[in-house]
């Protein structure tokens, strides 16, 4: 008998090993949309915004543009032949290209396709565009002034939050702010358009919500969604900023390409992608707690004021995870939590890595602080003193019962490997010595949950075929955005047919494949596009078996699947060579997969429910420099410890901690964007916004994943989501550096310092406490 296989196969679940197109990212062969070869007389796109925050349009004149040298298309919202809207949430509130009124500066008003790039830059220069200027709101202090909101207000009640605050022995209150975040993709937005016949085309874009893309851009063009087909292989990068954002440059694409005949291009720059893209929401928390003399919480309130843009895009589902998210790891007895999702003339602010579980996360451990420097506490005796508990103080402000928590546990094995306590008496030692450079240190917690609050959303589909060669195509919903997704997908068939990993084909989402898909975000991947590979698996395996059964006449029992090969009572055959004998009986050897997450549902009206299949948890400790007289800073050491439950893929999960730390940091430090008075953001490039850098890296960085507990949930081989939860380690790095900065007054008050920490910002904190040394 021919060789049947080795003892296992290689890339089972759990095995460490790279990311499927490693070897290609870093020697430059990934094709991304930009690096496709473009359809002969491919026409290119660029767009024009506008120049006011809220204006109405007296005359737009582009007579001259039509006219200029190798235009072939120009677009404006009188062109849509279908309805001007790509809202996420088909609020009717978010035009592809805005007519009479322009609600943000930089809002798209026209488009122009042209023979080449440099063509329609040129081009839409020519334009002569008149403005009545209108009032505008350009932050969230000024809507909530003016009562301007997107969404109704939203607000999450448990017991009775003012009364457990008036009979607290010790109460406080602050506000608190914190910026957005620009996505800063290394692939910018780009979306290339193919027309096909009939009027259908074929869009390849960058995005994380291919669905999404096909039935807006069908919308637009006034079609029926099997005429617009979309495909993607890979991003280079998203973090949400692809999930609604790309539809606008794939639908503008589309419809020069079905207008034209011709394929369309559309690739923003990075200026015009900062600019007319939607960011991470900044926040405004106000806040107000009573607690007891060991500084466990009595009760609080809290007032999340967020600023949504022009419209409502997904602010209410992030703004809602805000909510979700406002106690962290910590029970909350007596919790009042209200929302204000507010409308400003900016753009539109939308999905970003964590979608307001991060936002939410920086109230609590302000007040976390607040409350330890009151009572000249160790800010983790205060934390642990308030985490939740087992079978009692268990249940959220939203009512769902906390089932699943080792967040106590998993603090203390980081207090301990971490040395914490030591050093922080080190450090406090070291603080009363130094006149010039102080040194913080923080411990802090996440408790994040997971599953997309949209109930509906938690559903995904596959499709696997096996081949008569033995070889296997594997296709499903999700998108590749970097994040490994694709290999563990591939890992989890691999384990269930029991073949090497090298034989399955991982091949790009296509609407045409698999259909309805939800978006690769709410750190759901893994845990849906996995189960639902799975489940095709599962049908073909069973198929397979029942085959070898009675060509073996053996029972379905006696039948197993081996590494590469299947034992059928006392024979053995290798799995190529039973699959060829499957397709020679006319063994269907395709099928779809589908998986719904259960016990999930939520009540907007009762504000309670389980909008959470479970928790991922996970702890940092991070130690900074901090020098008083520029209020420059380094992050010197970093220990984590996190929680995935038992990894698909050990190494690509560590790829996702470290990275999302760091794009943490980035936010809570270094990432600040700022607009004008006029609407402008001003800070719409590498050189005036400013991600973390190599050198910005923890020289001391300890990572590690908890190896005492898997998921107690049914999830993919009891793994849980990585994507989002780590970012929000980087909270330690934030109040590491208000520790340092509480030492220049002894660690006697909370410093008033507001994210992101600029220098411009840590020195300012320093010089109020200085003034409020006795």
């Amino acid at each position: 008998m021919a060789d049947i296989g080795t003892a296992c196969i290689s890339g089972s679940v759990g095995a460490a090993i790279a990311h499927d197109s490693a070897h290609k990212h870093v020697t430059g062969e990934a094709l991304y949309v930009d690096d496709l070869p473009e359809p002969a007389r491919c026409l290119h796109l660029v767009i024009r915004g506008a120049e006011r925050a809220h204006a109405r349009i007296r005359s737009l004149d582009l007579a001259r543009v039509r006219t200029a040298p190798g235009v072939c298309c120009v677009l404006t919202a009188a062109d849509i032949p279908g309805v001007n809207d790509i809202s996420p949430i088909h609020a009717h509130d978010d035009p592809l290209l805005c007519g009479d009124e322009v609600m943000f500066w930089g809002q798209p008003i026209f488009c122009v396709a042209a023979e080449t790039r440099a063509d329609a830059l040129a081009a839409i220069k020519l334009a002569e565009i008149s403005y009545e200027d209108l009032p505008a709101i350009l932050d969230i202090d000024e809507a909530i002034r003016a009562k301007s909101y997107v969404l109704d207000d939203q607000r999450l009640s448990k017991g009775d939050a003012g009364s457990a605050i008036a009979a607290a022995p010790h109460r406080l209150s602050g506000r608190f702010r914190h910026g957005g975040q620009d996505h800063f993709y290394l692939e910018g937005q780009v979306s290339l358009a193919v027309p096909a016949e009939d009027g259908d085309v074929h869009v390849y874009c960058s995005t994380q919500h291919p669905t999404e893309v096909q039935m807006n851009v069908a919308q637009v063009l006034g079609r029926p969604a099997n005429a617009v087909t979309v495909e993607v292989r890979r991003m280079g990068g998203g973090f949400g900023g692809k999930e609604s954002q790309a539809t606008q440059w794939a639908a503008l694409a589309a419809l020069v390409a079905v207008k034209t005949g011709r394929a369309a291009k559309c690739r923003l720059d990075r200026d015009d992608d900062m600019v007319m893209t939607g960011k991470r929401h900044d926040f405004i928390i106000d806040w107000q707690v009573g607690f007891d003399a060991d500084g466990r919480i009595r009760g609080i309130d809290f007032v999340q004021s967020a600023r949504a843009g022009f419209s409502a895009d997904l602010s209410g589902a992030i703004a809602d995870r805000a909510m979700f998210h406002a106690d962290n790891a910590y029970y909350l007895d007596h919790a009042s939590i209200l929302s204000h999702r507010c409308k400003t003339n900016t753009v539109s602010n939308t999905a970003f890595r964590g979608f307001g579980g991060p936002q939410g996360m920086l109230g609590i451990e302000e007040v976390i602080d607040a409350i330890a420097r009151h009572l000249q506490r160790d800010p983790l005796d205060i934390r642990q003193i308030n985490f939740y508990g087992h079978g009692t103080r268990n249940v959220t402000p939203y009512h769902m019962v906390v089932e699943d928590s080792i967040v106590d546990e998993l603090v203390r094995r980081l207090e301990a490997s971490s040395d914490y306590r030591a050093r922080r008496v080190a450090i406090a030692a070291e603080n009363a010595k130094s006149m010039v450079v102080k040194r913080g240190i923080a411990l802090t917690p996440v408790k994040f949950g997971i599953s997309f609050t949209t109930s509906f959303l938690n559903q995904a589909g596959a499709l696997l075929h096996i081949y008569n060669d033995g070889s296997v195509h594997l296709n499903h919903g999700g998108t590749e955005m970097g994040q490994g997704l694709f290999q563990k997908v591939a890992q989890v068939v691999a384990q269930e047919l029991q073949i090497d990993l090298e034989r399955i084909k991982i091949s790009a989402t296509h609407t045409g494949k698999v259909p309805n898909t939800s978006a690769t975000a709410a750190s759901s991947g893994s845990d849906m596009n996995g189960k639902a590979a799975q489940a095709a698996a599962v049908t073909l395996k069973e198929r397979l078996v029942d085959f070898a059964a009675r060509h073996f006449q053996v029972a379905q029992s006696d039948v197993s699947f081996l590494p590469n090969h299947i034992r059928a009572g006392k024979q053995e055959i290798s799995f190529d060579a039973l699959v060829k004998l499957a397709y020679l009986d006319r063994v269907s050897l395709s099928a779809t997969g589908f998986y719904k997450t259960p016990k999930i549902h939520y009540d907007r009206n009762t504000a309670s429910g389980r909008p959470f299949y479970y928790f991922a948890y996970g702890a940092a400790v991070s130690e900074v420099m901090v020098d008083t007289l520029t209020g420059e800073y380094r992050v010197t050491r970093v220990d984590i410890l996190h929680d995935v439950g038992r990894s698909l893929n050990p190494a690509i999960d560590l790829g996702q901690v470290e990275g999302g730390f760091i794009q943490g940091m980035g936010w809570l430090t270094s990432e600040e964007l700022c607009w004008d008075e006029k609407g402008r953001l001003r800070t719409h490039a590498p050189s005036t916004y400013k991600i973390p850098t190599a050198s910005d890296r923890p020289p001391d960085f300890r990572v590690q994943l908890q190896d005492f507990a898997e998921n107690r949930e049914e999830s993919i081989h009891r793994s849980k989501a990585v994507g989002e939860p780590p970012l929000m380690l980087a909270i330690s790095v934030f109040r590491a550096i208000s520790d340092a900065i509480a030492s220049v007054a002894d660690y006697r008050h909370l410093p008033a310092l507001d994210a992101p920490a600029t220098p411009e910002r840590v020195l300012a904190a320093i010089d109020a406490l200085r003034e409020r040394r006795p």
